[in-house]
């Protein structure tokens, strides 16, 4: 039987421990992000993606968050960032899923202003990940954490 996923948008409140966990275990212990950088202000007023593995049967339990991602929204302008799946659910579609996810709700001006542009920042070795979406690079290579990152954006 596939795996069955939930990915939704939420505010940072109502998730905030499982988005917490998942940034946690792959940007500050995996990647060696030190947590002053990991965790700032713009959490609060971001939207968040929060995917989830649902249980195989109701009674086993509570969904498993898995993944996530954040969108900032200045003006006409989003910014995707801190996208994360934690490492025994990669290369399974649920970065992709998520990607979506965010693209989609920048499409939707319904609870927000138009968006004309998405940013993000990519680390270097996930680029040609976001160029199957449609981003182009649009930086030179920039250390962001100590990490090789590059910009790309998507015209909507």
């Amino acid at each position: 039987m596939p795996s069955q996923y939930l990915i939704q948008i939420t505010p940072w409140h109502s998730h905030k421990n499982q988005l917490k966990k998942i940034r946690e275990t792959v940007f500050i212990q995996e990647q060696n992000v030190p947590s002053e950088l990991e965790w700032d202000s713009l959490d609060e007023e971001a939207l968040h993606v929060l995917a989830e593995m649902l249980p195989a049967h109701k009674e086993q339990g509570k969904k498993l968050a898995i993944g996530t991602a954040r969108i900032i929204i200045n003006n006409k302008l989003a910014h995707i960032g801190r996208m994360a799946v934690l490492p025994e659910w990669r290369a399974q579609g649920i970065g992709s899923k998520i990607l979506r996810c965010c693209i989609d709700e920048c499409k939707n001006p319904t609870n927000h202003p138009p968006i004309e542009t998405i940013v993000l920042n990519a680390q270097v070795y996930v680029t040609e990940f976001y160029k199957k979406a449609g981003f182009k690079i649009t930086s030179e290579e920039f250390l962001d954490a100590g990490i090789p990152h590059k910009q790309m954006t998507l015209f909507l």
